[in-house]
């Protein structure tokens, strides 16, 4: 079995690590530095390697997006639609890694799957359109597309506790501001029951339990590494960039019923307070 990564990074590598220990091959797409994937086990191959990206599709049995839309859409897409053409390359199962964010604000409100799609960033709207391509294509090309939207991804390396060991926590304060989060390990397990059970056109939130604002998370961790808290901050002082000020700008609750229905999926940490444990006791 081989999975086939577009964007091989945070979540691409979980989801290889964890398919690697089950017997799967996995190839990875590059544009300038492959060591990381070749110290990984992942076979490279270069973006504008035409084909080897025809060879690698021709053998592959899942297929993962991970790579951000720009102005002129998705770069998978772009790059990878004619090579599974040429290829006669039909994978069972295509994943599409989308966001949260095409849900747009709901001021602290549920979304599920089936809520109008309101994004109001840029990227968020580019997300939208990513998503919708992909699904068209695999209704003409007869695949097997599935869209995840994610919020947030933290885990070893990438968690409330390297910021708080760089100096870069901050606790903000916005009533009634929330955000879901995963764990991504709980994302490449979400990922890998699609895998086992996939459905053409599905669309899944994924994601954990307890939504939370991000201030609890900082004195959480903290708490677990037995530092003081950063004091908090109103959001109107916090003088942050616009990328941060985006992220701000939303508040909403995100169900992940749906994939627990379908794909029998179950979160291994189903709130912040089980991942940073789990991160801790990694030593990471």
């Amino acid at each position: 079995m081989r999975l086939f990564v577009f964007g091989y990074g945070f979540a691409g590598s979980a989801l290889a690590r964890r398919l690697k220990a089950e017997g799967w091959d996995v190839v990875a797409t590059h544009r300038s530095a492959p060591d990381a994937l070749v110290a990984d086990g992942v076979t490279p191959i270069h973006v504008d390697d035409g084909k080897g990206l025809v060879r690698a599709l021709a053998e592959t049995q899942a297929l993962l997006l991970t790579a951000p839309p720009g102005p002129e859409g998705c770069p998978g897409l772009n790059t990878l639609v004619p090579a599974l053409a040429q290829a006669g390359a039909f994978p069972d199962w295509v994943g599409y890694l989308s966001t949260t964010g095409v849900y747009g604000d709901r001021r602290g409100g549920w979304v599920t799957e089936r809520s109008v799609l309101a994004a109001q960033s840029i990227e968020g709207a580019r997300r939208v359109a990513a998503e919708r391509d992909w699904l068209e294509v695999g209704r003409g090309m007869g695949l097997t597309v599935t869209v995840f939207r994610l919020p947030g991804i933290y885990g070893p390396g990438r968690s409330a506790f390297d910021r708080l060991r760089e100096g870069k926590a901050r606790r903000i304060t916005a009533p009634g501001q929330v955000f879901s989060r995963i764990h991504v390990d709980d994302l490449a397990a979400g990922l890998a029951a699609s895998i086992a059970r996939p459905r053409a056109g599905g669309i899944y939130n994924l994601c954990d339990d307890e939504p939370a604002p991000n201030l609890d998370v900082i004195a959480h961790a903290a708490k677990l590494l037995g530092v003081e808290p950063p004091p908090e901050i109103r959001l109107e002082e916090a003088k942050l960039p616009p990328a941060a000020m985006r992220f701000y700008a939303e508040s909403k609750r995100v169900s992940n019923a749906l994939a627990k229905a379908e794909l029998g999926w179950r979160p291994a940490h189903p709130t912040y307070r089980e991942g940073l444990a789990s991160i801790l006791a990694a030593g990471a």
